[in-house]
C-alpha cells in the first residue's frame, strides 16, 4: 500500500489567497541538468498575520532575498519537498529567489524539460512550481517579464510569452531575449521555448486593422507541412472576429509543435506550445482526420486567448468554465467550416462511447467536481466534453442572439478576472431575463440523465399525449438525484413524411423538461403520428422509447434532423446485437433492414458522407455501455456476426458505389473527405469478403502514395479482417514510413486494434520493437491507448490483456504518471464484467495498489475503483 496516501481538496474549503503577486521577474539560464532560475515577485498581503507558502517540487533552492537582503534557512524561512514557507512577511515586498533544475530528468514533462533537442515547458495545472517557488494556483494574476540565457548557436529562437522587448549577447557563446506579457495571467499560462527550428511566418489583420505576426515553429524538415496549421490559425481568428466579435491583443501569436508532450496542446498566452499530430500534415502523411483534427486543436487553443487566458478560473474545480466553453466554441467553428452534421455525430459518438462511460464508473464526476486528489486526473471527456454540452443547451435555451448578448456580458463583466461556472451561468440568465437555478445542476450533479417517453393516442380527438419519466442513477458521493432542466429537441411527422405542427408544439421544437414526471399534451395530430425526440442531441442523456423497426425506418426517411436518422439505425443495429446476444442465437437480419441499408447505398450521391456514417456499425465499447453487465465475448461474436452479413447482403452494391467513387487524392475539400469517408467504411466491410477482384481494389488503393486516408483505409481494412495480404501490407508500410514518427504511430495503432487475439500477440511484440519508445506518449498512446480500448482483446478471458496493461503501467508510473494514469481508466470498471473477469481486473488493480511507489495520479483512480469493492 502507498505510504502518505494522498488527501481531498474540496471545492467547498476554497479560499480567497492570503498573497497576491502583483509581478513577476525570471531569468532564465538554460542548461541540460541545472537550468538556473531567477525570480524577482512583487508581492502585497491580504491577511493579516499569514505565512507565505510557496509551492516548489523537484527543484533545488540555492537563495532568498528580501528587498534585497539575503534570508537565513531556519530563521527567516523553511523548505521542504513542496513548500517555501516565510514565516514574517511584511506588507509588501520583493522577494528574490534563486533555484535550479534539471531539464534532461524531467520524464514526467511537467514544468521546464527537454524534447528532442529543444526546451520546453507544460505548466497547467501545477507544473509552474517545478520551475520556481510560487502561488501555484489560477487566482493568482500576475504580469511576466521573462529574459532568457542559452546558447545561441544550439538555440538560435528563444520564446517566451507576449511581446519580444530585447534581445542581446551575454558573451561569445550566448545570447538572451527578454519577453513581456502585457496582460496579467495565472502561472499555469507561463510558457518557454528554446531551440533551433523551421519557421513559418503569415500577417493577420484584425477588424480593428492591427497587424498581428503569426509564427509557426517546426522541426527542421517539416515546414511545408506547418501550411495547413498557419492557415487553421488565421480561419480561427477571423472565425472568433465573425461569430463572437473578439479579437487578437498581442503583436505575436507563435505555436510551436513538440514530439514529446502529454496533451493535445497548450494555450499559454502568447505562445501555444502543440503536439506536433496537431501541427504538422501533408495529404500523403496525413490523413483527412488529421487534418480535421488540427483545425479543431489549432482553433481550441486560439479560442482560449479570451475564454481561459483573458478570463480564467478561480480555482482547478471551475476548469469546465474555460473547456467547457471552449470545446463548445471549436465544435461550433468546424461546423461552420463544414460538414455540421457530421460533426455534430462524431461530437456525440464520443459523449456515448466514452462520456457516458465515464458517468457509470468510479471516477463519476460533475462536470465542475467537488473534490480531486490529483487535478491532473479530472482533464476528463465529463470536464471537456459534457461540459460543451452543458454550453450548448444554453445555446439550445437561449437561441444564437440571446446565447452572444450573454456572451458579451460575460466578457465585458469578467475581463482581466479568474472566475467560477456560476459567473457565467449568471451573465446568461442576466442579459436574457431568464432563471437557470434548476439548470445549474448540470454543474453539480454527475451522471447521465435516463428519460422515458411514453406517447397515448386519443383517436377520436387526434390527442397525443407525451408522457416524461427523468432517472439519473447514483453515482459516487451522490446517490441522490434531482430532477435536470433538459431541452429536449424533437420533430413530429406522420408516417409518410408530413410534418405536424399542432398549436402547442413549441416553436422551436424545443421542450423544456424540468420535472421528475411531466405530461404533454397535442392537438390535432393524426394517427399516423411519428415522434422523434433528442433533435441534434440536444442534451446529453439516454432516451427510452418504444421503436419498432417501421418507425425508425421512417424516422430514417423523413427525418430533417440528420442525427435523428443516424440515431435511428444505430438504434436498429443496437436492436439486432440486443437480440442476438440475450437469447444467445447468431444474428439475423430482417428483410426490411436489408432493405433500408440498400436503399441507403442507392441513395449515396445525396450525402457520401452521411451515408458513411449510417453504414458504420457501433464499436465493441459503444454496445457494452447499454449493458449493466458487459456481456465482453457475446459482443464481439454478434458484431462480428452482423458485418459479415452486411457485407455478403451489400457485397455487390457496395462493390459499384466504390467503382463510381472518385477518390481525389489531390483534393482536400467536404466532396473529397466524404467520398474517402464512404470508401474506407465500404472497404471495411469489402475486406471480409475473399475475392480476387476486392483483394486488388484494396491493393491498389494501399498501394496509393500520395493520400494517407486511401492508403491507411485499405491497411486498417486488410489487417481488421486478417486478410492474407496483412502482414506483407504491414512491412510494406514500415519500408515506407520508418523515418516519420507520426505516421508510424497509426502502424501501431492498426495492429493493437486487431480485433482478435492476434492483437494481444502483436501488443506484446511491439513494445519490444525498437521503434516503441517509452518516453514518447504519441507512441505509448498509439499502442497501448488503442489497445486498451480493444473492448473483447483487453477483457479476454486469459487475463493476458491485463497482464500486458497493467505490467505498462507500472512502468510508466516511474516516468510518466499522467501518462499511466490516463492508460488505466479503461481498466476501472471491473464490476461491470462478468463475475469471473470481473475478479481477475479486480485482482490486477489489487496488485498495482499496492506498490508503495504508486503516484497521486494513479492511486486516486484505482482506491476509488477498489473503495467499490469494500
Amino acid at each position: 500500500m502507498k505510504q502518505g496516501s494522498p488527501v481531498a481538496r474540496y471545492r467547498k474549503d476554497y479560499q480567497a489567497p492570503d498573497f497576491n503577486i502583483s509581478h513577476v521577474e525570471l531569468e532564465i539560464q538554460l542548461h541540460e541538468t541545472r537550468t538556473q532560475v531567477v525570480s524577482k515577485l512583487t508581492i502585497q498581503r491580504r491577511t493579516p498575520k499569514a505565512k507565505l507558502c510557496l509551492d516548489g517540487e523537484k527543484i533545488t533552492l540555492l537563495r532568498v532575498k528580501l528587498d534585497g537582503q539575503l534570508l537565513a534557512k531556519g530563521t527567516d524561512f523553511d523548505v521542504t519537498d513542496s513548500q517555501l514557507i516565510l514565516h514574517d512577511f511584511p506588507e509588501k515586498a520583493t522577494l528574490e529567489i534563486t533555484n535550479t533544475l534539471n531539464p534532461s530528468a524531467n520524464t514526467a514533462f511537467e514544468g521546464l524539460y527537454k524534447s528532442g533537442d529543444a526546451y520546453c515547458t507544460q505548466c497547467e495545472a501545477e507544473g509552474f512550481r517545478r520551475i520556481t517557488y510560487f502561488l501555484d494556483r489560477p487566482d493568482i494574476l500576475s504580469l511576466y517579464t521573462t529574459t532568457i540565457y542559452a546558447p545561441k548557436r544550439a538555440f538560435p529562437y528563444l520564446l517566451a510569452n507576449g511581446n519580444p522587448v530585447a534581445s542581446g549577447e551575454l558573451d561569445a557563446d550566448t545570447h538572451w531575449v527578454k519577453w513581456e506579457d502585457p496582460f496579467p495571467k495565472p502561472c499555469y499560462l507561463f510558457a518557454l521555448v528554446a531551440g533551433d527550428f523551421d519557421l513559418l511566418e503569415d500577417i493577420f489583420v484584425t477588424q480593428e486593422q492591427r497587424e498581428i505576426k503569426l509564427q509557426v515553429f517546426v522541426d527542421k524538415g517539416n515546414l511545408e507541412k506547418s501550411k495547413f496549421a498557419m492557415a487553421s490559425l488565421k480561419n480561427a481568428m477571423a472565425w472568433d472576429e465573425t461569430r463572437f466579435n473578439l479579437s487578437y491583443d498581442l503583436d505575436i501569436y507563435m505555436i510551436v509543435a513538440v514530439d514529446f508532450f502529454n496533451m493535445g496542446a497548450m494555450e499559454n498566452k502568447g505562445l501555444n506550445i502543440f503536439n506536433s499530430k496537431y501541427v504538422l500534415a501533408d495529404p500523403a502523411s496525413a490523413t483527412d482526420q488529421d487534418f480535421l483534427n488540427i483545425e479543431s486543436v489549432i482553433g481550441h487553443e486560439y479560442f482560449h486567448n479570451w475564454t481561459g487566458n483573458r478570463i480564467t478560473c478561480r480555482d482547478w474545480f471551475q476548469l469546465s468554465l474555460k473547456e467547457g466553453l471552449t470545446v463548445f466554441r471549436d465544435q461550433e467553428f468546424s461546423a461552420d467550416r463544414g460538414m455540421r452534421e457530421i460533426n455534430r455525430i462524431q461530437d456525440v459518438r464520443i459523449m456515448r462511447t466514452h462520456q457516458f462511460d465515464e458517468d457509470a464508473s468510479p471516477m463519476a464526476h460533475p462536470i465542475r467536481p467537488d473534490q480531486v486528489m490529483e487535478m491532473n486526473n479530472f482533464y476528463t471527456v465529463t470536464v471537456y466534453n459534457k461540459g460543451a454540452e452543458v454550453i450548448r443547451m444554453l445555446h439550445t435555451l437561449l437561441g444564437e442572439t440571446g446565447f452572444q448578448a450573454g456572451m458579451q456580458l460575460y466578457v465585458s463583466r469578467h475581463d482581466g478576472q479568474a472566475v467560477t461556472c456560476e459567473d457565467f451561468v449568471r451573465a446568461m440568465e442576466d442579459a436574457n431575463q431568464r432563471d437557470f437555478s434548476q439548470f445549474r445542476r448540470w454543474y453539480s450533479q454527475a451522471g447521465t440523465p435516463r428519460v422515458q417517453i411514453a406517447a397515448s393516442y386519443v383517436a377520436d380527438e387526434q390527442k397525443l399525449i407525451l408522457d416524461f419519466k427523468q432517472e439519473t442513477p447514483a453515482t459516487p458521493e451522490q446517490s441522490e438525484k434531482f430532477p435536470f432542466h433538459i431541452p429536449l429537441k424533437a420533430e413530429l411527422f406522420t408516417h409518410t413524411g408530413a410534418f405536424i405542427r399542432p398549436t402547442e408544439w413549441p416553436q422551436d421544437g424545443v421542450i423544456e423538461l424540468k420535472g421528475q414526471r411531466q405530461q404533454l399534451v397535442f392537438t390535432g395530430v393524426p394517427a399516423d403520428f411519428i415522434f422523434a425526440p433528442l433533435a441534434n442531441f440536444s442534451a446529453p442523456i439516454r432516451v427510452d422509447y418504444a421503436s419498432s423497426f417501421e418507425r425508425l425506418i421512417a424516422i430514417v426517411a423523413h427525418a430533417k434532423d440528420t442525427f435523428l436518422r443516424w440515431d435511428a439505425v444505430q438504434q436498429i443495429y443496437l436492436q439486432i446485437l440486443k437480440q442476438s446476444i440475450q437469447t444467445k442465437e447468431s444474428v439475423t437480419l430482417a428483410p426490411n433492414v436489408v432493405e433500408l441499408l440498400a436503399q441507403i447505398l442507392t441513395n449515396y450521391r445525396d450525402n457520401l458522407a452521411v451515408t458513411a456514417l449510417l453504414l458504420e456499425l457501433p464499436s465493441e465499447e459503444a454496445i457494452a455501455s447499454e449493458f449493466d453487465i458487459i456481456p465482453v465475448a457475446s459482443i464481439h461474436r454478434s458484431l462480428r456476426e452482423l458485418r459479415a452479413q452486411i457485407a455478403t447482403e451489400l457485397k455487390t452494391a457496395m462493390l459499384a458505389v466504390v467503382a463510381e467513387i472518385s477518390l481525389s487524392p489531390e483534393v482536400f475539400n467536404s466532396e473529397a473527405i466524404s467520398a474517402r469517408m464512404l470508401a474506407s467504411v465500404l472497404n471495411s466491410y469489402l475486406a471480409l469478403q475473399q475475392d480476387e477482384n476486392i483483394n486488388a481494389l484494396l491493393e491498389t488503393q494501399f498501394a496509393t502514395t500520395s493520400n494517407m486516408t486511401v492508403s491507411l483505409g485499405a491497411l486498417q481494412a486488410c489487417v481488421s479482417a486478417e486478410h492474407p495480404a496483412a502482414d506483407l501490407m504491414l512491412e510494406q508500410f514500415r519500408e515506407r514510413w520508418g523515418e516519420n514518427s507520426l505516421v508510424m504511430d497509426k502502424w501501431f495503432a492498426v495492429q493493437a486494434a486487431i480485433p482478435s487475439a492476434r492483437a494481444r500477440e502483436r501488443v506484446g511484440a511491439l513494445i519490444k520493437d525498437p521503434m516503441f519508445n517509452w518516453n514518447l506518449p504519441n507512441r505509448v498512446y498509439a499502442l497501448l491507448a488503442t489497445f486498451s480500448h480493444n473492448l473483447a482483446q483487453l477483457h479476454h478471458p486469459s487475463g493476458e490483456g491485463y497482464d500486458v496493461m497493467i505490467d505498462a503501467i507500472k512502468k510508466l508510473n516511474r516516468t510518466n504518471p499522467q501518462v499511466a494514469s490516463r492508460l488505466i481508466s479503461p481498466l476501472l470498471k471491473w464490476r461491470r464484467l462478468e463475475p469471473e473477469q470481473g475478479d481477475k481486473l479486480k485482482s490486477a488493480l489489487a496488485t498495482l495498489q499496492r506498490d508503495e511507489k504508486l503516484s497521486n495520479d494513479l492511486y486516486e483512480k484505482v482506491s476509488k475503483s477498489l473503495a467499490e469493492a469494500l
